[in-house]
């Protein structure tokens, strides 16, 4: 007999399956390998975010400083 397991179920043997299939699909000398290149991935993940919110807090500090400028700004006569 079989039995459906819905998909957001998943337990312990489906995980102990899921890894005994990447070990004969990759072998073991492949795994750290793709390991590796995964932790090089979300580092570089996370960096391009932290440089997306640094522009943002940058572009915002430019729109709050130049929000108090018109005060500065004196009319210029037209001769």
């Amino acid at each position: 007999m079989f039995f459906i397991v819905p998909l957001g179920v998943v337990g312990p043997w489906q995980i102990v399956i899921i890894a005994l299939v990447i070990v004969l699909l990759f072998g073991g000398k492949k795994i750290p390998e793709l390991m590796k290149g995964l932790g090089k991935g979300v580092k570089s993940f996370k960096d391009g975010m932290n440089e997306v919110e640094s522009q943002i807090s940058d572009i915002d500090k430019d729109l709050n400083s130049t929000a108090k400028t018109p005060d500065k700004i004196e009319k210029i006569d037209k001769k």
